[in-house]
């Protein structure tokens, strides 16, 4: 009788194991790949508008073959509610990754910013790569990887005004009045401080960030190396944040060392221009009630 039993638990144990074939896992990933849509869709209403589809509709495509390859239709559970599971923890995770990175860019965006501007101030221009990487103690390539994580950092700042983790990014779809109004304020100074960038730097910024065109062809437009292209996008973005901290956050705006310098005189003129270029009328019109905009890949507009 116990080995009848034992044989029984094997038989138990052998059909819970049981997964699809091949052209069975094929079918229904094919078949369930819209949920994957239905999910980031979902997902993407309710964070930042800086997150990437793709970033999150690859993580959840990832999840969806895994859930096929291990789905036992023995157990009773539908596909659809075993593999949702996998694909929202897939899209969180993501999430988190995302949030890591640009934590862990933080110490280098001090670091290379303010390394930065001490030049700029002592050189009376923006310094070169070869300066930077020297003053920093790295080599030219190391500060260009730095520089790229940088950028993708403080851009996720500016446009995501959030420091929150991945977790606490995943909020309530409807947000209160307050919370709405204040996010159209920040988008609208946002916008006024792109507009208000010099011509070139704001070139970089559409057409790199916006636009996503590569930097040699923004180069190739604007008739310099990609180097300079690198250089501008580093301080259109340091104009960008002491340009949105002068007005949404004075207490983190800097102060400069020599007011009277050139370089300070520029800032100030800057601050000045979007505060002349701004008005609540004017901010609360770049987007609609719900907080969107109308720009997709193009120039800002309004809603």
């Amino acid at each position: 009788m116990t080995s009848i039993a034992n044989a029984a638990d094997l038989v138990a144990d052998t059909a819970a194991t049981t997964v699809l074939s091949p052209a069975e896992q094929e079918e229904i990933i094919r078949t369930h790949m819209p949920l994957v849509g239905h999910l980031v869709r979902d997902m993407l209403s309710r964070i930042p508008n800086h997150i990437h589809r793709d970033d999150l509709t690859s993580a959840g495509l990832h999840a969806l073959v895994t859930a096929a390859r291990g789905w036992d239709p023995n157990r009773g559970i539908p596909f659809h509610r075993f593999a949702s599971t996998r694909i929202r923890g897939a899209i969180l995770d993501e999430l988190r990754s995302l949030d890591w990175a640009t934590r862990s860019v933080r110490t280098k965006a001090r670091a290379t910013d303010t390394t930065r501007q001490a030049l700029t101030t002592t050189l009376g221009r923006t310094p070169t790569a070869d300066e930077l990487a020297q003053a920093l103690g790295t080599t030219t390539s190391d500060l260009k990887q730095t520089d790229t994580d940088v950028q993708r950092a403080t851009v996720l700042s500016l446009q995501g005004f959030t420091t929150s983790s991945a977790d606490d990014l995943v909020t309530e779809k409807t947000p209160g009045p307050e919370d709405m109004l204040l996010r159209r304020e920040q988008i609208g100074y946002l916008h006024h401080a792109i507009g208000s960038l010099p011509e070139r730097l704001q070139v970089v910024v559409t057409e790199y960030f916006l636009q996503e065109r590569p930097m040699a062809d923004i180069a190739a437009d604007l008739g310099v190396t990609e180097s300079r292209v690198s250089q501008l996008r580093a301080e259109a973005l340091s104009l960008l944040k002491d340009g949105l901290n002068t007005h949404l956050n004075p207490e983190l705006a800097p102060v400069p060392d020599n007011p009277e310098s050139i370089t300070a005189r520029r800032r100030a003129s800057y601050y000045n221009s979007i505060a002349e270029s701004t008005s609540v009328h004017s901010r609360l019109a770049l987007s609609n009630a719900h907080g969107h905009t109308a720009y997709s890949r193009g120039p800002l507009t309004a809603a």
